[in-house]
This record gives structure tokens, C-alpha cells and sequence, in this order.
């Protein structure tokens, strides 16, 4: 029961806040609210998918959020009216977000420097690109096309969740499925015995910050989508909130065990705890203090968890 309660403790927490805030207020289980629950943490939730495999590896990626601004920047300066396919800025804030996670994983590989420091250099470039290709300047009249990826509906879902449906089936199959899967646990399990059984370490370390990036590449452009504009100051703290959605949702800050459908419960909890305070009427200044408290408990819980194992 004790292992039990530990593995799904977290689906437990998660019921238990939704059924206390529905007693609270009588909106919050209305759905009107919840589209605008997942609606919201669909940009969280790609960039949380994309950093938990590079968590289970061993790794981190704080540059996450520049990559946002980097992408949405990219995507925008392309997505003028009468001027190109809806397509090719699509591609283009997917490369933009692919090519920085490829050098992330490039220097960390190559270089074995610690990845926190690689991508804490990496967020700081990230910036730097995102204002000199703006020129400092948002970057707006983008076209409807574009769009609709952040604000349109399809038979009357909004498209960021279908895009949020599509993501999580692709990258748990990835994760339970598939090759790369099991090589990304048994990196971060152990390093060491990785190696020595024949995996190529560097190569999944490339694959998992290559797929962070493509996916932040994605949210960027999502992002920018959803406010019509290429702001090159967004995504400030992005990082850190995905960071804590994978972290909350189980996924070990020391690598080797983490889940997708985890991840997910994760952002869902940090979204509907936003929401409830919200509604509550609760300031944005005690929506900080609550989530930090959540990060450190769920990290102290990894803790316990660690030396329990």
C-alpha cells in the first residue's frame, strides 16, 4: 500500500484539490472552465513533455523559455499576411527550436560540461537572439491563418488541446514503446552500466535536449498564435514551471523514473490551482507562494522517495 500510495499519490493529490475547489465554487467543474484550464496549460504541458525526457536522463534544460521567445520571434517574422504558407513559419519556429536544442545537447555531449550551466548559457543567448531579430520590438499582424493554430476550434475544441492530444500520445509511446524509450531510462538509472552494456550515451543525451527544443520550438509558435504577436520577452519563467510540472508529476530530479501521464497530472494540478485561485479571487502574488511551496514538497517527496528505494 505504502509503494502504491507513493506511485500514484500524486493522481490522489490531484482528486482531492479538484473535489475541494468544486465544493468552493460551483464554476469550477463547469466545462467552460475546464477548456480554459487545458486551453491554458497546453503550452506548459509541450514544454513540461519535452523536458521530462531530458530529466530522466539526469539532465535539465533552463532554456526553455527563451526558446519560446526565440520561436514565436521566428515564426512571426514570417507570418505576415499575403506573404508565405501558414506552413513555412510553422517550420520555422520548429527548426529555430530544434537547432537550440540540438546545440544544447551538442556542447553538453561534447563538452561534459554540466547541463544546468549549458542551458543556463543557452537561455541567456536564447534572449539576446530573440530582441536583436525583433529588434526589441513585438511583432505583430500576423496572419488568420496562423492565427487560428493558437485561437481556432475544431468541431468545437479549441486546437491547442488537439495539438495537447496529439503531443502526449506521441511522446508516451516514445517514452514506453519504443527503443529510445528504454535507452533514456537506462541512462538515467545509471550512466555508467548504460555504457558499458553498449548504449551510446551521447547519442540519446543529443535525442532527448533535440526533442526539448522541438517541442518548445512548438509552444513558441502556439504561443504567438494564441496573442497574435511575437513577443521576444515571452516565456520568461516557462522553464521553471515545466521544470515543477514534471517534478510534481513524479518524474526524479535524479534521473531514471518519470512518465508522461505523470507530467501531465502535473501540469493539469499546477492548472487547476491557478484556476481555483483565481476564481477564489486570490492575487497572482500568493499563486507564487503556493507553487513554490507545491515544487519544494514535491521535490523533498523525491527525496524521501530516493532514500526509501
Amino acid at each position: 500500500m505504502l509503494n502504491r500510495l507513493r506511485q500514484y499519490g500524486i493522481f490522489v493529490v490531484f482528486i482531492i484539490i479538484c473535489l475541494i475547489l468544486s465544493f468552493i465554487s460551483p464554476q469550477f467543474l463547469t466545462v467552460s472552465n475546464w477548456t480554459i484550464i487545458i486551453t491554458q496549460a497546453s503550452i506548459n504541458a509541450l514544454l513540461a513533455f519535452g523536458v521530462t525526457f531530458v530529466i530522466i536522463t539526469g539532465g535539465i534544460d533552463l532554456s526553455l523559455g527563451s526558446m519560446v521567445a526565440v520561436t514565436g520571434v521566428t515564426a512571426a517574422m514570417l507570418a505576415h499576411p499575403d506573404t508565405f504558407p501558414v506552413a513555412l513559419p510553422i517550420f520555422a519556429g520548429l527548426l529555430a527550436g530544434l537547432l537550440m536544442g540540438v546545440f544544447n545537447g551538442f556542447i553538453i555531449t561534447k563538452s561534459k560540461i554540466a547541463p544546468f550551466i549549458v542551458t543556463l548559457g543557452t537561455m541567456t543567448i536564447g534572449r539576446g537572439l530573440a530582441l536583436i531579430l525583433s529588434k526589441g520590438r513585438p511583432i505583430s499582424n500576423l496572419s488568420d491563418s496562423f492565427n487560428f493554430i493558437g485561437g481556432g476550434e475544431v468541431l468545437g475544441i479549441p486546437f491547442p488541446i488537439i495539438v495537447l492530444i496529439i503531443i502526449f500520445t506521441i511522446c508516451s509511446i516514445t517514452l514506453k514503446k519504443t527503443l529510445l524509450g528504454r535507452y533514456i531510462y537506462a541512462v538515467g538509472g545509471n550512466e555508467q552500466a548504460a555504457r558499458a552494456s553498449g548504449i551510446n550515451v551521447n547519442q540519446v543525451k543529443m535525442a532527448v535536449y533535440s526533442i526539448s527544443g522541438l517541442l518548445a520550438g512548438l509552444a513558441g509558435v502556439l504561443l504567438t498564435s494564441r496573442i497574435t504577436t511575437g513577443q521576444p520577452n515571452a516565456g520568461a519563467g516557462f522553464e521553471l514551471d515545466a521544470i515543477a510540472a514534471a517534478v510534481i508529476g513524479g518524474t526524479s530530479t535524479s534521473g531514471g523514473t518519470g512518465t508522461m501521464t505523470g507530467t501531465l497530472v502535473g501540469v493539469l494540478l499546477i492548472g487547476v490551482i491557478n484556476n481555483g485561485l483565481d476564481l477564489l479571487n486570490v492575487t497572482s502574488y500568493y499563486q507564487q507562494v503556493v507553487m513554490g511551496i507545491i515544487i519544494i514538497g514535491a521535490v523533498v517527496l523525491d527525496s524521501w522517495n530516493q532514500k526509501k528505494d
